[in-house]
């Protein structure tokens, strides 16, 4: 496929079965044999090694559903995002030591610019990448090489039945690629598509721009676009700010007790805050909200509040003071809480500073922040944090995730690194 003059050509890293691929690093024994990860409270299979497809287990299929007589065979792991999202950073680490421009789309898959490297050496640069990952992280990884981020996308997908792993897009792959696997097609529009004959990737490149623009919308028209070789999204090397940051959890089980409801809300109001000051954010105002299980035959309430600060803020302690009072505002009795979450709105930057007359903050806020995260990122997270998120040692909130097979916090936690025996 030829570049356009003066176009960048991108890759994209895809790390392959991603979630199971960590779990793998640390428990030799899942290698090579059929596993899956779970969901939030270990509801259905969200990541499947090579070994569980060949079983027919099914993206999406809820454990319950799972056949015993596959379960026998299979290895079941528990979500651990805190290690997933570790493995990412690390990967992305290796990249940016090899490409000048990454671009983290997401915690398995990151876009890089080829800039500066020759044609002749895309290929073999991209296999070098692979290398790397796998022997220093222990990622198997696949690439896709092409002039737009879908056609990178479309290269990814086929590279991944390739010994070598890294493919670049050519007419040829475009002309053979099934429509529905197309990013951005979806499968709603792919079976209005092959209605119409459109069976294939070049089918869709070669259609009618204005008739395709007018019938399916502006997303599937740059999707035609990028076919054809136009860029129509850069690489966001930079993350853009956001407007809101949310941290929700449906519970373990049903709670019914304000106090444990309030735990919950706190934990939430931490992480969000966390999260907040790591953007070198601050936010103007709070959301809370919390429901009842709407899939059972029992009395409904799903309540949610917000307030706004008279001046922003980014300290755990003024938010946590607005979502207790939120919470406390809202709760009922006789209801059995399902889910909750915390969200910090109106987010800008921390060096943005309107005062008030009648209100301003701390001095010694952004000093007690910066030892609160720093313990907690030296000694893991929760090592300091506030009594209204407290648990009993040794104990379980009642509001927790289940998480039956959940594997060790092998890179974020002292407790939970490995113990080497000679």
């Amino acid at each position: 496929m030829g570049i356009p003059q003066g176009l960048t050509m991108l890759g994209l890293v895809d790390g392959n079965n991603f979630y199971v691929s960590c779990e793998r690093i640390f428990d030799p024994t899942l290698r090579n044999a059929p596993t899956i990860v779970l969901s939030n409270n270990d509801g259905c299979a969200i990541a499947r090694s090579n070994e569980a497809k060949a079983l027919g287990i099914k993206m999406g299929q809820p454990l319950h559903e799972i056949p015993s007589n596959l379960r026998r065979n299979l290895h079941v792991r528990s979500a651990n995002f805190a290690l997933y999202g570790d493995i990412s950073n690390r990967v992305a680490t290796v990249l940016k030591d090899l490409f000048a421009q990454v671009e983290m789309y997401s915690i398995d898959e990151s876009f890089i610019a080829l800039d500066g490297i020759k044609e002749a050496d895309w290929i073999p640069t991209c296999v070098e990448a692979r290398q790397r990952i796998l022997k220093w992280v222990g990622i198997p990884t696949c690439v896709g090489i092409g002039p737009t981020k879908t056609l990178a996308k479309l290269a990814n997908k086929s590279a991944k039945t390739t010994p070598q792993g890294v493919l670049r897009a050519t007419r040829g792959l475009v002309r053979r690629f099934p429509v529905e696997d197309v990013w951005g097609v979806g499968r709603k529009y792919a079976q209005r598509l092959k209605s119409e004959g459109v069976t294939t990737a070049q089918h869709l490149s070669e259609m009618d721009p204005t008739s395709l623009q007018s019938r399916y919308g502006v997303v599937l028209a740059r999707t035609q676009k990028e076919l054809r070789g136009i860029p129509c999204a850069e690489l966001e090397v930079e993350e853009p700010q956001r407007q809101q940051i949310i941290v929700s959890r449906s519970f373990g089980k049903e709670i019914t007790d304000i106090n444990d409801l309030m735990q919950a809300t706190s934990t939430f109001a931490q992480r969000a805050c966390e999260k907040l000051r790591r953007r070198n954010l601050q936010a103007g105002g709070v959301w809370v909200f919390f429901h009842t299980n709407p899939f059972k035959d029992v009395p409904q309430y799903h309540p949610h509040k917000s307030l706004s600060f008279v001046i922003p803020t980014s300290d755990t302690r003024d938010i946590l003071c607005m979502v207790e009072g939120l919470t406390k505002a809202m709760y009922r009795d006789a209801y059995a809480w399902k889910k909750a979450g915390v969200g910090l709105l109106d987010l800008t930057s921390e060096t943005i500073a309107q005062g008030d007359l009648f209100a301003q903050a701390s001095p010694r806020s952004t000093a007690l922040m910066n030892v609160l995260d720093q313990c907690n990122e030296k000694f893991g997270r929760g090592a300091m944090s506030f009594a209204s998120s407290a648990v009993a040692p040794d104990t379980k909130a009642k509001w927790e995730m289940r998480q039956s097979n959940l594997s060790q916090a092998f890179t974020t936690r002292w407790s939970g690194l490995l113990n080497v025996r000679l």
